[in-house]
């Protein structure tokens, strides 16, 4: 079977900062839209539930700015490891 020694470091960091930004928009409409509706049903609306909507910009931008970091970090590490571990084996037929 083939095994996979090296991970692209550009590759692994875009990929991982785009899931980990559409994941802060999923954390951002539950902050946003849950502490809303909270103090919708207590009537303590105030200026802190629309300061909690920056969330829908803030939380996708934090999320993606730390999955690219940790993306460059894991494809850093696995390709550092794979000179002694051998890599990651896969069921691909390579032609």
């Amino acid at each position: 079977m083939p095994k996979l020694r090296k991970i692209g470091i550009s590759f692994l960091a875009r990929l991982q900062g785009l899931v980990f930004a559409f994941l802060g928009l999923l954390a951002g409409v539950g902050y946003s839209f849950g502490g809303f509706f909270y103090e919708l049903a207590t009537g303590t609306l105030n200026s802190g539930t629309a300061i909690a909507f920056m969330a829908l910009i803030g939380m996708p931008v934090i999320f993606g700015i730390v999955g690219y970091s940790l993306g460059i970090i894991e494809a850093l590490v696995y390709n550092f490891l794979t000179r002694w571990l051998g890599g990651l084996e896969s069921g691909f037929k390579v032609d």
